[in-house]
């Protein structure tokens, strides 16, 4: 078996985030899908993959790690890590639903098996910086997700201080400071939730990397009362010098890695022993491949591994077959409010139930993109960004924006 050609396809049913979606086609008929979603990096990934046929087209689908290595090393002076990891995960993903597919099985039981029944599932409420959100809302929400069958949610009560786009999260253009009356709103946030869903709840804080040093920390201590799972991402990735001044001065665990990209960059993180839980994000570290890895390392030094998989419903499904493998699994990422618009395009829904994903027996992922359904919502990949900036009614009136994307 040969492969002949890589596509890609952007779908936006859910008008906060196109998907940006990878299949591998062979000579045998067999085809795999992945995905590589990013908040700001589509056209760059349409762009990649076109780049990646002359390395990948001819290549026999089942040598996965010799894929991974060819495309990682080719550009190793572009660095691997980052955009390139991207692009590797969506096709390393889709040559595991090959594989599955060609022997019959679901992708958990070719990299070692099911070390659990289901893979237990945690989600979100809305963040405190978006406009007009009130803490009444924040108390409703909590009360339904956990009514859903929800065990753990995370949220982030810091309202936003920084320069801000159209989308409101992703344009900051500096680390933020955090004024007393923030970190005031931050632990009445905190505080309504946690009497809303009970004392026994899981609960998280995300600070979304955004803090300095001073801020992370005098958060962190404001927080520590409301017996919170983790502190997540409190400063920017770049400096493992200031996360760990925030480790060293607080009493939550830490959890970071959704901005760190392939083993080589979780490697401090354990060595010198910063992180109490690690959330890759499989779909911008390396595809299934990877993260197993960094699983295995994060194994040997007893941290916790809780894949970020905030995004499609590929993304989904790749960390929920890595998770039923993994023993020191904790929880999969997800917006459960996104899953009626997985069902749109995927065919068939995976099963979630009491806040948990029950696994297929399925080969591959387990499910297809239903590309007829799919066509009212695909997107010029080059267009994306403009129409995410836009923001608002904006997204749902670029109609034309929705067909001109798959390639």
């Amino acid at each position: 078996m040969k492969i002949t050609d890589l596509k890609y396809f952007v779908y936006a049913p859910n008008a906060t985030l196109p998907w940006f979606f990878v299949e591998v086609h062979t000579d045998e008929g067999v085809t795999g899908l992945g995905e590589c979603t990013d908040y700001r990096g589509t056209p760059l990934l349409a762009d990649g993959i076109e780049a990646l046929k002359p390395i990948v087209v001819g290549a026999d689908p089942a040598h996965i790690e010799e894929i991974w290595q060819r495309i990682f090393r080719y550009y190793t002076t572009f660095s691997g890590r980052g955009y390139i990891s991207h692009l590797i995960s969506g096709i390393d993903i889709a040559l595991w639903d090959i594989q599955g597919k060609v022997l019959g099985k679901p992708i958990y039981q070719l990299i070692g098996g099911p070390v659990r029944e289901v893979v237990p599932l945690y989600t979100h409420i809305q963040d405190y910086w978006y406009d007009g959100v009130t803490i009444d809302d924040a108390v409703r929400w909590a009360k339904e997700t956990k009514a859903a069958g929800y065990d753990a949610i995370k949220t982030d009560p810091f309202k936003w201080q920084g320069p801000r786009d159209g989308d409101r999260h992703w344009g900051a253009y500096r680390v933020e400071h955090l004024p007393p009356r923030a970190i005031e709103e931050a632990v009445e946030w905190v505080g309504a939730v946690r009497e809303a869903v009970g004392s026994d709840y899981e609960l998280m804080v995300d600070a979304h990397g955004r803090f300095d040093v001073a801020s992370a920390i005098r958060g962190a201590r404001a927080l520590e009362p409301f017996g919170l799972v983790w502190y997540e991402e409190p400063v920017p990735p770049e400096s493992f010098a200031a996360l760990k001044e925030v480790r060293d001065n607080t009493s939550i665990p830490i959890c970071v890695g959704e901005r760190l990209f392939t083993r080589y960059d979780f490697v401090p993180v354990f060595e010198q022993k910063l992180a109490d839980y690690i959330m890759p994000d499989i779909l911008w570290t390396g595809g299934i491949s990877e993260i197993k890895k960094i699983a295995a390392m994060a194994e040997a030094y007893y941290v916790r591994i809780s894949p970020h998989d905030a995004l499609g419903p590929v993304s989904i499904m790749a960390g929920a077959h890595v998770s039923m493998t993994t023993p020191n699994f904790y929880r999969l990422e997800c917006l459960h409010r996104w899953f009626d618009d997985f069902a749109k395009i995927v065919d068939p829904m995976f099963k979630v139930r009491d806040g948990a994903i029950e696994m297929s027996d399925r080969p591959g992922l387990g499910f297809e993109l239903n590309h007829d359904a799919a066509e009212e919502f695909r997107m010029d990949p080059h267009l994306v960004n403009a129409v995410r900036t836009a923001g608002g009614t904006n997204w749902r009136k670029m109609q034309g924006a929705r067909r001109k994307g798959a390639r």
